[in-house]
């Protein structure tokens, strides 16, 4: 079964929803739009590498400050420099595996630090637990 578009005339295949030349929608009530969307599979990334971005600074200059003390802080500031040059490629790691949401005890919007399957909301201060990416209240 094929038709026109009612507006420009166009010939309409029927598993069109809206006119491929005009965007009128069709009249096909057989197969309704779902206008839901998937959840995107990776979130966090971005704010992890920006944590990463903003870390790496302040750890390569405070490594290399330690180097040019005298003592035992040239070997301290080794393992800084270290960290600084990782922190980039360590931070969208930790920002995937933390998980948002609201808190199951008063309603405010939190995430998760990292890798932590449990921590407190910095709202109410209450106990919440992460299970399978979701937060649930620590009874």
């Amino acid at each position: 079964m094929s038709m026109n578009c009612a507006k420009c005339g166009e010939h309409l295949e029927t598993a069109w929803a809206f006119c491929p030349h005009c965007a009128v929608p069709c009249g096909h009530d057989s197969q309704p739009v779902s206008r839901k969307h998937e959840a995107a599979p990776v979130t966090g990334g971005f704010s992890g590498l920006l944590f990463g971005l903003i870390t790496a600074p302040a750890l390569i200059i405070s490594g290399t400050l330690m180097c040019l003390m005298v003592g035992p802080w040239m070997a301290v500031g080794i393992p800084f420099i270290i960290a600084g040059i990782c922190a980039p490629f360590v931070g969208p790691l930790i920002g995937i595996s933390a998980a948002r949401g609201i808190c199951p005890w008063c309603g405010a919007r939190i995430s998760s630090i990292g890798l932590l399957d449990a921590f407190y909301c910095y709202a109410c201060s209450k106990r919440v637990v992460v299970r399978n990416r979701e937060l649930l209240r620590a009874e």
